[in-house]
């Protein structure tokens, strides 16, 4: 089956033609600069075009993504007609999606509900699952949602000690993200378990979903049960820009001191935290490490605040599945960056991990799943490149197949 991928932002359009058949990418791309402009970037076997196109609004950017596809020079298809499914990356999901789901009226009146628990990404959702419909009527769609294998965690664990009325009225409750990260590099990890001789069933996987954004989740039997990441994507590890997990009395306090408004408070924690505002130098973890060669303490500090904060939720992961059969490292610093890993992994002996120093340092910008531990490690740690882009199209099939 021929799946398009699509993951709308408010501007901007990313999109992948897959084959399921045998898991190939015919092509790629994104529309950026919707609504202000326009421009098409498509890649076809590694041959890129790049095309300034106006784009008003994503019903036209998805017409101009289907053109591209059938273009007889740097499309993959004849025709619109062979693109069987379309499948739509959402990112939250609210508490009234568990699982992926055809879009139906009903479904989307659903979604419409979420635009509170993610409003900068809910709106431009339904922007591209309403150009895809303007642009493909008949073509089955379905949403993949960020936070659905996250919907598996106990009361104990995405429960708040707040009031009773926020959780029932205001549904206030830990929702998690990168969900589609995490399923995919938990099931990757579970074949390998079961060639030794581990059931899925009773396996015990951390996975680290390391990158400008990051989450680690426990995955027990194949189910979430916990997850570091929240009501929003604000919460658990230090990240590029992001605070992570603070006193939540400091908020009050910054505002008062720096007479911030909510709003102005929100936008400091997301975007002048983190990596960023430990270091001063940069969100990027290259620019860290760079600068932590140069014996900068403050790069040094940032670098070994994330490492601490992974080995804690390994710890307590450990604690809350008593147990651990592996380690997965995934995502952009998850799956280039040996130094951040071999932190986390350093002084866990009681835990039984220990990694390959160096496998470990020469395991970067590569497609494949690489083992990192030792043979003497009771814990295996292994690198997994996530494809969530993938687990849509997988899920899209799944769910199509089954209304012939």
């Amino acid at each position: 089956m021929k799946v398009l991928v699509v993951n709308a932002g408010s501007s901007s359009l990313k999109y992948q033609l897959f084959n399921t058949e045998d898991g190939s990418v015919l092509a790629k791309g994104i529309c950026e600069r919707i609504g202000i402009g326009g421009k098409i970037e498509h890649k076809k076997d590694g041959v890129k075009t790049v095309k300034d196109i106006e784009m008003p609004n994503h019903s036209v950017a998805m017409k101009i993504v289907v053109d591209t596809l059938t273009d007889p020079e740097i499309g993959c298809i004849k025709d619109m007609s062979e693109i069987e499914a379309v499948g739509h990356r959402v990112v939250h999901g609210g508490p009234y999606f568990f699982e992926s789901c055809l879009v139906t009226p009903e479904v989307l009146d659903k979604l419409r509900l979420c635009v509170d628990f993610a409003p900068l990404h809910t709106p431009a959702h339904l922007m591209g699952i309403e150009g895809c419909t303007d642009v493909m009527p008949n073509v089955p769609q379905v949403l993949v949602f960020d936070t659905a294998f996250h919907q598996t965690m106990p009361e104990k664990a995405y429960l708040y000690p707040v009031s009773w009325d926020m959780i029932t009225e205001c549904k206030v409750r830990r929702y998690g993200a990168h969900g589609t990260s995490h399923r995919f590099v938990s099931l990757e990890m579970m074949k390998i378990l079961e060639k030794k001789g581990i059931k899925r069933e009773d396996s015990k996987i951390i996975t680290c979903h390391v990158g400008n954004g990051s989450s680690i989740t426990a995955v027990k039997g194949g189910k979430c049960i916990d997850t570091s990441m929240g009501f929003t994507p604000l919460d658990g590890v230090e990240m590029g820009t992001r605070c992570g997990s603070i006193d939540p009395a400091i908020v009050p306090y910054i505002m008062k001191k720096k007479n911030l408004t909510p709003d102005q408070m929100s936008e400091y924690m997301n975007k002048e935290c983190g990596f960023l505002g430990v270091s001063g130098i940069s969100s990027d973890s290259r620019d860290i490490e760079a600068a932590i060669l140069k014996n900068n303490h403050r790069a040094w500090l940032a670098a070994n605040i994330l490492a601490y904060q992974v080995q804690k939720y390994i710890g307590s992961y450990t604690a809350a599945m008593n147990g651990l059969d592996a380690i997965v490292f995934t995502a952009g610093m998850g799956e280039n960056n040996p130094e951040l890993r071999e932190r986390a992994c350093t002084n866990m002996e009681y835990f039984g991990i220990e990694i390959d120093k160096e496998i470990n340092a020469k395991a970067h910008h590569q497609p494949n799943i690489v083992k990192l531990s030792t043979d003497r490690s009771k814990v295996d740690v292994y690198l997994i490149p996530t494809n969530e882009e993938y687990m849509i199209a997988s899920d899209t099939e799944n769910i199509v197949k089954a209304m012939k």
